[in-house]
């Protein structure tokens, strides 16, 4: 007896309204734009963490990190949880990692003239 396999995408498409999707997609990309903001993304990519390492890392100052950070939140991107007295950050989900990612590996094609490709 053979078993099939059924391979389902991530999350089922949904029927939106592209003027929604892309108004939405702009937001986010729109709060990526910014060098701290994708700084405090890109160290998230890697775990979760605190101000006070999100600001070590980002060389920010503190107040500016929070700022940003809590932009970050209110936007969907970031969750926070409570360790202590300590909140600590962390990306919502695995979309927003590749995001940065890929945004990065853009950039170094383009610094390193490297030729496209898919």
């Amino acid at each position: 007896m053979s078993a099939r396999v059924h391979t389902a995408p991530a999350h089922p498409p949904q029927q939106r309204d592209d003027s929604e999707r892309l108004a939405t997609a702009a937001a986010v990309l729109a709060l990526l734009a910014d060098r701290t903001r994708l700084a405090l993304l890109h160290h998230l990519t890697e775990g979760e963490a605190d101000v006070a390492t999100l600001t070590t890392a980002t060389g920010a100052a503190r107040p500016s990190v929070s700022q940003h950070l809590a932009k970050l939140r209110l936007a969907g991107l970031v969750t926070t949880r409570k360790d202590g007295r300590r909140v600590v950050y962390r990306l919502q989900h695995g979309h927003l990692k590749r995001l940065v990612a890929e945004a990065l590996n853009v950039a170094d094609h383009k610094i390193g003239q490297l030729p496209p490709h898919d």
